[in-house]
């Protein structure tokens, strides 16, 4: 039988007493790429720079609220026990689709100030936005979170994974599915697609690249959900599933409906 490593240490390097975490490591480079290629694509569209920028400045801070808020109010037994550990979002614990909910109506607010065009402001970031969400998978990694159901090392030893991974998974004395990586693996796969086909001509119509990213990432998510062993729960309802149906739902009848309908509101026009 291998042998078997301790697990990877999630602390990348400290600043003094400043512990500086391969969590938020990880997910910051996943938001500036996400950054650099939304700005490219914003410039062929003839969208301003400082849009995205001062988007993000929003953003940013409003998403991880919402996350940890979304978080906290899942787990609010231990949580009300803890009331210290609220802030400690260092340790893990942020929830995407409470960061996906913050972003959208700070978005939503912000091109209403701004006047421009939501649907092309959607489109434009949605494929960044799955980019984002599967290298973010990988700092669930390193904090040995976003697992499956108890394994076996031979098991994960047969799907050809490496042994640093393998390793990570064990968890808790016990070897665990990696379905942090099926769902980083989907979410790449989503944003391979969109940037394949969303300069398709008469493939998609303004909003449905956003339309396809919610179809696309909601189908995996309520799939990779079950499969999970650490998810939010409400009583016997995982969370997570239960709004990528609403999800999933939702951008099928608003695509449906858009293309029946031929006026549009102008805060969905383009500039």
């Amino acid at each position: 039988m291998a042998a078997v490593t301790a697990a990877l240490n999630p602390i990348a390097f400290r600043l003094g007493p400043i512990q500086v975490h391969w969590y938020g490591i990880i997910i910051a480079s996943g938001v500036v790429l996400a950054l650099i290629l939304a700005v490219r694509e914003g410039q062929r569209l003839g969208i301003p720079e400082d849009d995205f920028y001062d988007y993000l400045l929003w953003a940013i801070p409003v998403a991880i609220i919402c996350a940890r808020l979304y978080y906290v109010a899942f787990q609010w037994p231990y949580y009300f026990r803890h009331p210290g550990e609220i802030v400690a979002i260092w340790d893990g614990g942020i929830a995407i689709y409470g960061a996906i909910i913050g972003g959208f109506i700070t978005l939503v607010v912000f091109c209403h100030a701004r006047r421009l065009a939501l649907w092309t402001m959607l489109d434009v970031i949605s494929p960044t936005l799955i980019m984002a969400q599967g290298i973010g998978r990988w700092g669930n990694f390193m904090n040995q979170e976003a697992f499956g159901r108890v394994t076996s090392r031979a098991a994960l030893v047969a799907q050809h994974l490496p042994a640093w991974i393998i390793n990570q998974m064990n968890i808790g004395g016990a070897y665990r599915v990696p379905t942090f990586l099926c769902e980083s693996l989907w979410d790449l796969s989503g944003f391979v697609l969109l940037m394949v086909l969303r300069h398709r001509r008469h493939l998609f119509k303004r909003g449905e690249v956003f339309l396809t990213y919610v179809i696309w990432y909601a189908a995996g998510r309520f799939v990779i959900e079950g499969m999970r062993t650490d998810s939010l729960m409400l009583g016997p309802v995982r969370i997570s599933q239960l709004l990528s149906l609403v999800f999933l739902a939702a951008a099928l009848v608003v695509m449906v409906v858009r293309r029946r309908t031929k006026q549009v509101p102008w805060y969905w026009r383009s500039k």
